[in-house]
């Protein structure tokens, strides 16, 4: 472990921890979680390094929408317009130097559309409550997976591109969990995103990543890494929650 992941590692505590998992780890997934009687060499285990938990902000509503399409309002069945991305997390338990997937872990999605617009909030640009797009939470499965389609998202003045999740888990040794965080995209990927309708119509973005005064507390450490498919992205987001 570099001097930086050390930071990383234990700057936070037990409660604040999220892991994300590295590449080994990621190939693990991939190919099925060895049982008890197999032993696993210490270069296929995963690495788990801890990554910081960033604000809520102000436009979380816990609308309880179990979904994995989130790009509709339900009241009408609009979809909002935008480059399709298909957002999968990986939900992983790290106890005693091991990560194991958590079933039944709720993940909370929400984010803007790609006018930089949330629904069901009232904000000095924009009212729109009682609607309810991009927003949905999904419950994972054996594997600690979850799933949701939504779009690219668009951006609004003085951040960056994000979108903002948040993992509760069941009680676990008697005790329930929550970790609330953002996920970020290359730049470099965002300007060529953006210069498709419906993004271009809103002009050039203004802040960039490291311009974000969210992102400078640890969003590298956030980073999604998307691919591109027939007319939209896919990415994953490895995670693992500290618990006893």
């Amino acid at each position: 472990m570099n001097e930086k992941d050390k930071q990383i590692r234990y700057g936070l505590s037990r409660r604040e921890a999220l892991v994300l998992m590295g590449t080994t780890g990621a190939g693990l997934l991939a190919g099925g979680w060895p049982n008890k009687a197999q032993a696993v060499p210490d270069t296929l285990r995963p690495l788990c390094i801890v990554r910081p938990e960033q604000t809520e902000g102000p436009y979380f509503v816990d609308e309880r929408l179990h979904r994995s399409d989130i790009r509709t309002d339900p009241a009408n069945g609009q979809a909002r317009p935008g480059a399709p991305l298909t957002l999968t997390f990986q939900v992983m338990r790290l106890h005693a130097g091991d990560c194991r997937p958590i079933p039944e872990a709720q993940i909370d999605v929400w984010q803007c559309d790609a006018e930089g617009v949330y629904s069901d909030v009232d904000d000095p640009g924009f009212s729109t409550r009682g609607q309810k797009f991009l927003r949905g939470y999904q419950v994972t499965n054996a594997q600690g997976e979850a799933r949701f389609l939504t779009i690219y998202p668009g951006w609004y003045p003085i951040r960056t591109v994000h979108i903002h999740f948040k993992v509760r888990t069941t009680a676990i040794a008697g005790r329930s969990f929550e970790f609330t965080s953002q996920l970020y995209f290359p730049d470099e990927l965002t300007d060529r995103v953006h210069t498709d309708l419906p993004y271009s119509s809103k002009g050039r973005r203004r802040v960039r990543n490291q311009h974000d005064f969210i992102f400078r507390n640890g969003g590298d450490q956030l980073m999604l890494n998307p691919s591109a498919t027939n007319g939209g992205y896919v990415a994953t987001f490895p995670i693992g929650l500290e618990l006893p």
